[in-house]
């Protein structure tokens, strides 16, 4: 196939050389950006009067045949087409001829991969976006169903306050709303235009960059030609905001993955969403969870594979940066994936509220109530401290809890207790009386859940 860049040099490339150097066996899914964007270019060029209306007419008319086409499968990816900028190019010259010639005008792949980048990223930014908001939606009801129960909450993966699942839910909630708020953030980056940068230096034709970005959709343009096609911060912008999501989606797989084991037994994973064993019957895998804290690492290495091709580069493009693609376009499908299979899996799961307290129950998660009662007695804090740590490890030898001791038990200890240090070790009022701000009382957590729905209905 002849190469429209053929001049130079005679164009005629080795096999292994085009396999090598061709992208359009993965950039081909943004034929719908590169289509609209050559839209508004033509519409440019002939606004412009850098070619007639009346040939803009025909290249709009041509292109929107092309993705048409495109759209019902009359129209398949040649895949012996460099990208898909040549792709569409060659089609629409094959259809309408020497007009076709005439798109490209004032105009280089390299702002316009560019500009198809942004496009794509600012859709698949929305639709992130989207789904985080469900998760989000999910967890925030599970909390409100759960704002009672009560369950160890852990340091050190030891069992240290009593919480409640609802409290323990609403943190996850609350790193989503701010994954939320970094992609909103990467979207202003991204949501600028490069088309009009052309090679690097700009053009001499007197175009209109401005217009062209408004019929886009964008809010600005590069300020500088060089910079317009030569970096790809947005991306990695994308990439560390999805990387730090992933991170975040780990977190709460790996504690589904712990609460659903025998040993805590604390949820049950519908059957929906796990898997059995080929060789052991009683088996139930929780693997969507596993898989989701596995393919973090896959998006933290298409950032790490992004930033290391981008750190030597001297300005302006190099044919490295057609590496931005895959990745970025790999991570974006994990994380949508991870999002869709982590809401069905909280939607579905249920909770076993006796399990989780009689966990509560074991682990001496009130021993800081204990010290906090004799603190609120008149005795300076370490003190109450040292008592209350010999108070748990009597207990651990006699196998008691806090609950089950007599007062006269107590009193060994110190003069200060009385009738009303069982009330104080409850674990009911020890979440009760969490009052600060963001703490664990049914208070605290019913204004935490509406805050979330304010936040999620602001959006």
């Amino acid at each position: 196939m002849s190469k429209m860049w053929a001049g130079r040099t005679d164009g005629k490339t080795e096999k292994i050389a085009d396999d090598f150097n061709s992208s359009i066996h993965f950039d081909s899914r943004m034929y719908k950006q590169d289509i609209r964007g050559s839209m508004a270019h033509a519409l440019m060029l002939g606004a412009q009067g850098i070619i007639t209306k009346a040939e803009a007419d025909i290249l709009i008319d041509g292109l929107k045949t092309v993705l048409d086409d495109i759209e019902n499968g009359s129209l398949a990816f040649n895949m012996d087409c460099e990208d898909i900028h040549m792709f569409v190019e060659q089609v629409l010259t094959e259809r309408i001829g020497d007009v076709g010639k005439k798109l490209h005008t004032a105009r280089s792949r390299n702002d316009q991969v560019a500009l198809d980048m942004r496009m794509y990223l600012l859709e698949q930014n929305d639709e992130i976006t989207a789904l985080l908001k469900k998760v989000v939606s999910v967890l925030v009801n599970k909390a409100e169903e759960n704002k009672s129960v009560i369950m160890p909450g852990y340091t050190h993966l030891q069992r240290a306050q009593p919480i409640t699942f609802g409290h323990h839910l609403l943190a996850y909630a609350m790193m989503l709303l701010r994954d939320i708020d970094r992609l909103k953030d990467c979207k202003k980056r991204t949501n600028i235009s490069p088309i009009g940068s052309c090679a690097l230096a700009g053009t001499t034709f007197n175009t209109d960059r401005r217009f062209e970005a408004a019929q886009l959709g964008f809010e600005g343009i590069c300020l500088n030609s060089i910079d317009g096609v030569s970096d790809r911060d947005f991306c990695l912008e994308l990439l560390s905001d999805l990387s730090v999501l992933m991170m975040h989606l780990s977190r709460l797989s790996e504690e589904i993955i712990l609460w659903s084991s025998w040993e805590f037994k604390f949820i049950e994973l519908s059957d929906s969403y796990t898997t059995g064993s080929s060789i052991m019957p009683q088996k139930k895998n929780p693997d969507m969870a596993e898989l989701i804290r596995g393919k973090t690492g896959r998006v933290y290495g298409d950032l790490m594979a992004l930033l290391t091709t981008m750190k030597g580069l001297p300005l302006a493009y190099n044919k490295d940066m057609q590496e931005d693609k895959e990745g970025v376009f790999d991570a974006v499908d994990t994380v949508i994936m991870c999002l869709k299979v982590l809401e069905g899996m909280l939607n579905t799961m249920n909770v076993n509220s006796a399990n989780m307290l009689k966990a509560a129950q074991k682990g001496f998660i009130n021993a800081t109530d204990l010290a906090d009662y004799l603190v609120n007695k008149g005795l300076p804090f370490r003190a109450a401290y040292k008592i209350s740590g010999q108070i748990v490890s009597e207990c651990i030898k006699n196998d008691k809890v806090l609950e089950t001791l007599t007062l006269d038990e107590y009193k060994q200890f110190s003069e200060l207790f009385d009738e009303d240090v069982f009330t104080a070790v409850d674990l009911t009022t020890c979440v009760e009386r969490r009052i600060s701000e963001g703490g664990t009382s049914l208070k605290c957590v019913e204004q935490q859940i509406d805050f979330v729905k304010k936040e999620l209905n602001n959006d």
